[in-house]
């Protein structure tokens, strides 16, 4: 799909992996709107992509419909949805304090797994409107992670979120592809963004050894610059890419 002149959404655009990419789609000639918590950094994030923001909590799944058809209309239309909001728990299956808190685990259900379904779900809806160019009415695209595949010990509930995420790109990507939409994740590993922004450089080769090259956490524009990839290239469809340099978590 051609960028220029298409509306993208980017859920988490406010720092990160999600700021980067608003960059990056509106340079390359999108109209961006950002959906961000409020009291974050979205209001100047959106002015200088020149697009609208939205606060939204993606675990308000109907606040975050609302917030949707709000960045939708300012738009006037929506051909992209990138979703980067997310995080964790660090809690054994079982701890020295018992079994893993059953509410802390559905809380990071929700907020990975649950709120990147009800986007994709909502952001379909709005896309399957559009007139196609070339078949194609949209993207979507949802941010898994490594741990998805390899989670380290204290992250089940974030390890279950995230395989979730990766592992409905298939399934979804079938069911709309009838209607010329594309359903994919990216799968990073450590990237600096966040709390492991201000990780000390010897703590973060530590945490990055095992990556075959580069040795280093991701930087946020790499991100950025697989999700352009991804909208630019219809061919890709249906998978969960590995964002990585090669690296594999050990177990701890």
């Amino acid at each position: 799909m051609e960028i220029k002149g298409k509306k993208a959404v980017v859920v988490g655009g406010a720092s990160g992996m999600g700021r980067a990419t608003a960059e990056l789609l509106a340079a390359r000639g999108a109209a961006v709107a950002v959906l961000d918590r409020e009291g974050s950094a979205g209001p100047d994030v959106a002015k200088a992509v020149g697009g609208p923001f939205h606060p939204v909590d993606v675990t308000d799944f109907a606040g975050t419909e609302a917030a949707l058809a709000a960045a939708v209309a300012d738009l006037g239309g929506l051909h992209v949805v990138v979703t980067t909001a997310g995080g964790g728990v660090a809690q054994r299956t079982l701890g020295k304090t018992g079994p893993h808190d059953l509410d802390a685990f559905r809380q990071t259900v929700d907020l990975n797994l649950i709120a990147s379904f009800n986007i994709s779900r909502l952001a379909a809806a709005h896309m399957s409107t559009n007139e196609p160019e070339d078949e194609e009415r949209g993207v979507i695209i949802n941010t898994a992670s490594i741990a998805a595949f390899e989670g380290q010990i204290g992250q089940v509930a974030y390890t279950a979120a995230k395989a979730g995420i990766a592992g409905m790109c298939l399934t979804m990507a079938r069911d709309l592809g009838s209607l010329g939409i594309r359903v994919l994740a990216i799968a990073p590993s450590l990237f600096s963004t966040g709390i492991t922004a201000g990780i000390p450089d010897d703590f973060a080769k530590a945490l990055t050894k095992d990556a075959a090259f580069p040795k280093r956490m991701g930087r946020p524009e790499e991100y950025a610059k697989l999700a352009y990839a991804i909208v630019d290239n219809p061919m890709l469809n249906g998978q969960c890419l590995r964002l990585d340099g090669g690296q594999r978590f050990a177990p701890r």
